[in-house]
């Protein structure tokens, strides 16, 4: 369903419930994602994350609610770059350009300014994937999917493999991009930090069934977060008790009221010096 061109495009998700089987992996699942948003979907293993991206892509029949994506072009990024190793790193990221039947020598130069946007430079942009690091390897990805420049990007988990340097280095660049071209991202993330860090809508998800249970909104720009913001909201979000309880953590500790008295000693551990 196409959105009337004056609109805000948007994807709409509404009770959503997906079951494999007698299992439900999903259930009432409620989000929008607006233009130029970037929302975060984190939760553990097996609560229903890559389903529901996979949804959302149209990779997977719906099965009851409603999914309405109103944006002209998705593109989708893997958690594995899947890159075909008898091209070079040039043709992996103009792949969908030949596709759509760009002539060679346009698509090549695109794939050129692409790549150097996201700081690979001409001799990574000949090599093939097997002479290719893992980092180079997901920028290729990611370049792939930007050249084609979508409106709706889905992410599902494509930095997880990446040391943190490389890491941080990948989100920048998106940021950038995302910022510049007012691209909406949906993500999914087992990474509470990552998803603090980039977007500006957090839905943390529990399993058995995967469900929303708490949503975060921190209200600035993402590019505008320096390390100490992430990490005390990191830390504020794990005091939640619906984030504790999805991330399988004890109810946090209640502080000790100070009543002015003091404290009784403690018995010693066995384990002290």
């Amino acid at each position: 369903m196409s959105a009337p061109p004056d609109a805000v495009a948007a994807l709409h998700v509404r009770a959503l419930r997906h079951a494999y089987g007698p299992d439900t992996v999903l259930d009432d699942i409620d989000f929008d994602l607006r233009r130029g948003q970037v929302l975060a979907l984190v939760g553990p293993s097996g609560c229903g994350k890559t389903t529901l991206l996979h949804l959302c892509a149209g990779l997977l029949t719906r099965q009851n609610g409603e999914i309405r994506n109103d944006f002209q072009r998705t593109t989708v990024m893997f958690q594995q770059p899947r890159l075909l190793p008898w091209l070079s790193a040039r043709d992996n990221i103009a792949l969908g350009l030949k596709a759509r039947g760009l002539p060679r020598a346009p698509r090549r130069q695109l794939a050129d300014d692409i790549g150097h946007a996201l700081e690979l430079d001409a001799a990574a942009l000949a090599r093939y994937p097997g002479e290719l690091s893992g980092g180079m390897q997901s920028r290729v990805a990611l370049a792939r999917a930007l050249v084609l420049e979508p409106d709706l990007l889905l992410m599902d988990e494509p930095f997880s493999a990446l040391d943190i340097g490389l890491k941080s280095q990948l989100h920048r660049l998106l940021l950038a991009r995302q910022a510049e071209q007012g691209i909406a991202v949906l993500m999914i993330t087992h990474d509470l930090m990552e998803a603090v860090r980039l977007a500006d809508t957090v839905l943390v998800m529990a399993a058995a069934p995967g469900q929303i249970v708490h949503r975060h909104q921190p209200g600035d720009a993402a590019l505008g977060r320096d390390d100490a913001t992430v990490y005390a909201r990191t830390a504020d979000l794990l005091q939640t008790p619906a984030v504790r309880q999805a991330f399988g953590f004890e109810a946090a500790p209640q502080p000790v009221p100070n009543t002015g008295e003091e404290s009784a000693p403690r018995a010693k551990s066995p384990f002290s010096c």
